[in-house]
C-alpha cells in the first residue's frame, strides 16, 4: 500500500509521537480470555444540563461476543456508548476496561484497547482516505507492531470495501463511503473492544451486511464488539447479547430470543411489533405490524 522510503516512514512516526503525546513506555495489553470481561459498567449515571440520561446503568462487555445496544430515539445507547469509550464524564458510577478504571490508563494505552467509531467522521483538512485509515496505527508507533502498518492499513480498506479509493480526499467521498472509511480506521486500530456507534445507518443493504459480517468476525476472533443498531432484524441476525434501553435506564438485557419478544418491543417502541422467525435461518424478524393499503381493484368489464 505504501512506497514510502524509511526516511518518510521515520518522519510519519515522529508526527504520530508528538500526537499521541507518548512519554513513557505504554503497557500493551494482555491476550484477553475467552469470554473474560474486557469493559465493566456499574451504576453509570450520566447527566446534561442537570437532567439524567442514563441512569443505574449496568453493562458487561465480553471477549468474543458481539453485543448490541438498541431502543427508540431518545434511549441513551449513543450515550452510553460515549460513557464507556471515556467520552463523557460520569455523574456517578464506574467504568472499567481490562479491570481498571479509565482515568488509571494513559491515552495511549487506552487507545491500544479499545477503538471507537462515532456516529459522525469530519476531518478539517483533505487528507487521502489511505492516510485517514492509516491514523489509526497511530498507537502502535515505535513498537515492533509499527512494522505491520501497511499490511494492516491495506486489509482493512479491503474488508471495508474502500481500497479503490485510497487516494481520494476523504471529504470527497459519501457519506456511505465515509463511514466505511472510518470504520476502516477503527480496525486498523487492532484493539480488543471495538465500540460501534450506528455503523450500519448510511449504508445501502450490500455495506450493512457487509460491516455486520466484519463485527461478527472480529467478536469470533476473540474480540469484544459493541455496537449501537437501530436495525432489530440485523441485532437477531449478528449479535450474542442484546441490551435493550429505554429512557436512560435498562429495560432488558440478555440473548436475542429473551430481548427480541413482541410484547417488550412494541412496550418500548411504543408501536405494535411482530416477531416471526425466519423460514429458512430461523433467525428473527422483527416488522412492525400494518394494515395492507386500500387499493382501488380494477373493474371488469361484463
Amino acid at each position: 500500500m505504501s512506497g514510502d522510503g524509511p526516511r518518510v516512514r521515520d518522519r510519519r512516526r515522529r508526527v504520530r509521537l508528538r500526537l499521541t503525546g507518548r512519554r513513557s513506555t505504554p503497557r500493551p495489553p494482555a491476550p484477553a480470555t475467552p469470554g473474560g470481561i474486557r469493559v465493566q459498567v456499574t451504576g453509570v449515571r450520566v447527566e446534561r444540563a442537570g437532567r439524567p440520561v442514563l441512569d443505574q446503568v449496568d453493562l458487561s462487555i465480553r471477549a468474543g461476543e458481539l453485543h448490541a445496544l438498541v431502543g427508540p430515539n431518545g434511549a441513551g445507547k449513543s450515550t452510553l456508548l460515549a460513557a464507556v469509550s471515556g467520552d463523557l464524564p460520569l455523574a456517578a458510577g464506574t467504568v472499567e476496561v481490562d479491570g481498571r478504571p479509565l482515568a488509571e490508563w494513559s491515552a495511549v494505552e487506552l487507545a491500544m484497547r479499545r477503538a471507537v467509531l462515532t456516529q459522525r467522521s469530519t476531518l478539517s483538512f483533505p487528507f487521502a482516505v489511505v492516510e485517514v485509515v492509516r491514523m489509526g496505527r497511530a498507537p502502535w508507533a515505535g513498537r515492533p507492531e509499527e512494522a505491520h502498518d501497511d499490511a494492516v492499513v491495506a486489509e482493512t480498506m479491503r474488508r471495508c470495501d474502500v481500497i479503490r479509493f485510497a487516494a481520494r480526499p476523504f471529504p470527497s467521498l459519501s457519506g456511505g463511503e465515509q463511514a466505511r472509511a472510518a470504520l476502516a480506521r477503527v480496525l486498523a486500530q487492532q484493539a480488543g473492544v471495538l465500540l460501534l456507534d450506528e455503523p450500519t445507518a448510511a449504508l445501502d443493504l450490500h455495506h450493512q451486511e457487509l460491516v455486520m459480517r466484519i463485527a461478527r468476525d472480529r467478536a469470533d476472533a476473540g474480540d469484544a464488539v459493541v455496537v449501537v443498531l437501530h436495525d432489530l432484524a440485523l441485532t437477531g441476525a449478528y449479535a450474542d447479547r442484546i441490551t435493550l434501553l429505554a429512557d436512560g435506564r435498562v429495560r432488558a438485557a440478555g440473548p436475542p430470543d429473551t430481548v427480541l419478544t413482541a410484547p417488550l418491543l412494541s412496550e418500548v417502541y411504543r408501536h405494535d411489533i411482530e416477531v416471526v422467525p425466519h423460514p429458512d435461518t430461523r433467525l428473527p424478524l422483527v416488522v412492525p405490524r400494518r394494515r395492507g393499503p386500500a387499493r382501488n381493484t380494477p373493474r371488469t368489464e361484463e
